[in-house]
């Protein structure tokens, strides 16, 4: 029944594969009509009986608009030969640094008698694909994979030897899954390398990748009215070839996933339900460690360096706490799958400043502004500095919004932030509307205390202010609140904006094709903090700092929730609706309860970076 139901689905996937095929044939087909045309035309004419002012106006007609619908039709054909395809950032990996990894592929593709890819790379993310990199402008095909060595007896010839697709793989799954859950995860990716083999089939892909890549290369900006005319034709032609075989396209996937998932039946079939389990519970500790560990320290301009090594403590922890994951733990006594590697730290090195650059949009590499940082100096290199830039942040916004009062010092306490933030507004003193406050022709900056803080807030696309803009439901409570998370807003966006994205150490873009010149990053992992957020995660690392400089707490690392206060060796909780009670409400009671009922001191100045 499996032999049945892999050639059904093969057979369906051929079918859908021709149906692209003719899709281009036709387009073809219609490129040609004219020159038909002119040569019957002709032929009429030198056989005597298509003669005539008439039929000699048609012939010139028809063959000038034959000539230029055949120059045409090859240039579309040339750009969509030549036009490279998008090709997935990824982290390649030789034979040579991986053996193991490489013989278990080998072995996995020989029993299920499909090619075996050509090389290996892994992706930060939790997913597994074949991707064909044989595209002549991703570079000569890799051969250092199984199944890559040239056919004997094809040195001379010189038609093209083909390759087979590249295996990307999800590190996460290498650090979290044995190596009988990874085989058995990638078993169906596997197999979808028979399918890639069938002439149609490949013909068919190629023929929509480079359809894809046409329209990317005629939404490329142009200048001359020239070539932005030939650009519009170009997209035009593109976006209509690709209607027409979209939905064949789509089909002929469906039915290549089918027959490789039913040919890896026959693979590990009880194993894979539980790698099944594994990859949803890789997938959200993955996406715990990036958004709540990761995210914290990119923003700081630090890199972990050992994110796929992170995954493994979080998922630790998050078995420890799911009751639904009680028994995952005990397979960490398995041989784990990152043991396929020779040398798993520099690979774990390498796919982490990839994912800093996917999810964040950091530089290429390390510069002096862009440092790693391992899990042992997390705490004091990326915690306790973001707390402490986030409290001189929010003192030098409220320095900007009005004088001090008399009662406080110069040096930044939390007794200053709980004051201003609970004292009731002095018209006299209310800082001038930032509307009608007159501003210097010499710059940006308004005469009025608070005034240069909200230009920075105006939107880009809508020309509203947060204030003003009826979508924004961001209202962080009362009316000084409002104003310092305006500010913060502000001075968070200007210094964002400040520093350069991508850039190696030179100050100029990196070198490297894998990006197809597409802004970073390309898959940013949270929206912009909105000016609540902001607000309450300055306020909480000011009282943090407090903490730490009053009450001996020290700055930690939770594996799920990211940086964490620990008190007394126990984890601070129930923080976060204190500081929104003082937000939202002006009521400092519950915040200076708990202060009081951890013996930290408001009033004591703390230390800022």
């Amino acid at each position: 029944m499996t032999g049945i139901g892999v050639e059904a689905g093969a057979q369906a996937a051929r079918s859908r594969a021709l149906a692209v095929l003719r899709v281009r044939g036709r387009a073809l087909g219609v490129a040609v009509l004219p020159a038909a045309a002119e040569v019957i035309l002709l032929a009429g004419a030198a056989t005597g009986h298509l003669v005539g002012p008439g039929w000699d106006a048609a012939r010139w007609a028809v063959g000038v608009l034959a000539v230029l619908v055949l120059l045409a039709t090859a240039g579309i054909a040339l750009v969509v030969a030549r036009a490279r395809p998008a090709m997935t950032p990824t982290v390649p990996v030789a034979e040579e640094s991986a053996p193991d990894l490489y013989r278990m592929v080998r072995d996995l593709a020989e029993r299920l008698a499909v090619p075996a890819p050509s090389a290996i790379a892994l992706t930060p993310d939790c997913d597994s694909w074949l991707e064909d990199r044989t595209h002549p402008a991703h570079g000569p095909p890799a051969r250092t994979g199984p199944g890559a060595a040239d056919l004997p007896g094809e040195g001379r010839r010189p038609r093209r030897v083909p390759v087979a697709p590249v295996l990307v793989i999800g590190s996460p799954f290498l650090w979290w899954m044995r190596v009988g859950e990874l085989r058995a995860v990638i078993a169906p990716v596997v197999a979808g390398t028979g399918p890639s083999a069938q002439p149609d089939i490949a013909a068919a892909r190629r023929f929509v990748r480079g359809l894809d890549a046409t329209l990317a290369v005629a939404a490329t900006p142009r200048r001359g009215p020239l070539a932005r005319g030939a650009c519009a034709v170009l997209g035009r032609v593109a976006r209509l070839l690709l209607g027409a075989c979209r939905e064949h396209a789509a089909q002929m996937e469906r039915g290549v996933a089918a027959a490789a998932a039913e040919r890896a039946q026959t693979v590990d079939y009880g194993l894979r339900i539980v790698a099944q389990e594994q990859v949803g519970l890789a997938y959200a500790g993955w996406d715990r460690l990036l958004t709540r560990v990761a995210l914290p320290a990119w923003r700081m301009g630090r890199w972990p360096s050992r994110l796929d090594a992170g995954v493994v403590a979080a998922l630790t922890e998050l078995s420890r706490r799911d009751r639904l994951a009680e028994g995952f733990t005990s397979r960490l006594g398995e041989r784990p799958a990152c043991d396929l590697l020779e040398e798993p730290g520099s690979v774990d090195e390498a796919t982490s400043l990839l994912a800093a650059r996917l999810f964040h949009g950091g530089p290429a590499g390390p510069r002096a502004d862009w440092a790693p940082v391992d899990w042992q100096s997390y705490p004091e290199e990326v915690v306790d500095r973001t707390w402490r830039a986030d409290a001189a942040r929010l003192h030098r916004v409220l320095d900007s919004l009005g004088p001090r009062p008399a009662r406080h010092t110069a040096a930044p306490t939390l007794a200053r932030i709980l004051d201003h933030l609970t004292e009731p507004t002095d018209p006299a003193t209310k800082p001038m509307d930032p509307a009608t406050a007159p501003t210097d022709p010499a710059g940006p900056a308004a005469t009025a205390p608070g005034a240069a803080l909200v230009p920075a807030r105006i939107d880009a696309d809508t020309g509203l202010t947060a204030a003003d803009d009826p979508d924004e439901d961001d209202d962080p409570g009362t009316e000084r609140s409002a104003l310092l998370a305006a500010g913060l807003s502000a001075e968070v966006a200007r210094e964002e904006n400040a520093v350069p994205r991508g850039a190696t150490a030179a100050g100029q873009s990196p070198p490297c094709t894998l990006w197809d010149g597409g802004a970073l990053p390309l898959v940013p992992l949270q929206p912009p903090r909105t000016a609540r957020e902001l607000l309450t995660d300055h306020i909480t690392a000011m009282v943090c700092c407090a903490a730490v400089d009053t009450a001996g707490a020290v700055p930690a690392l939770d594996w799920l929730d990211g940086p964490s206060l620990l008190l007394h060796g126990e984890r601070a909780a129930d923080l976060t609706p204190r500081v929104l009670s003082l937000i939202e409400e002006g009521d400092p009671g519950p915040l200076r309860d708990w202060l009081a009922a951890a013996g930290i001191r408001p009033e004591k100045p703390i230390r800022l970076v």
